[in-house]
């Protein structure tokens, strides 16, 4: 799946923008994005499938973090540049 397939859903987008603050188990994230916990999991799956998200556990709660940073830079003409990417992120940041 494209990262523009992975960013196609705003519920996705919403979930990134929240891990962005730190990592949240399952129904934490779920209660903050105003998401059922089933959906959040199934959105939490295609972003751990891309790459961008991982899940640890914590006693009996899955937690999940950003693993990867994720940059949209777009201009306007005469450039017309459009990059959406993914990279690993710097532990030292």
């Amino acid at each position: 799946m494209s990262l523009i397939d992975v960013f196609g859903s705003t519920q996705r987008v919403k979930i990134i923008r929240e891990l962005s603050h730190g990592p949240r188990y399952v129904s934490e994230l779920a209660e903050t994005i105003g998401m059922d916990g089933s959906t959040t999991v199934h959105h939490l799956s295609v972003l751990e499938e891309a790459g961008l998200v991982e899940h640890y556990h914590r006693g009996n709660r899955k937690y999940y973090r950003l693993v990867r940073k994720v940059e949209l830079q777009a201009t306007p003409p005469p450039e017309r540049t459009f990059i959406l990417q993914a990279s690993e992120i710097d532990e030292t940041e």
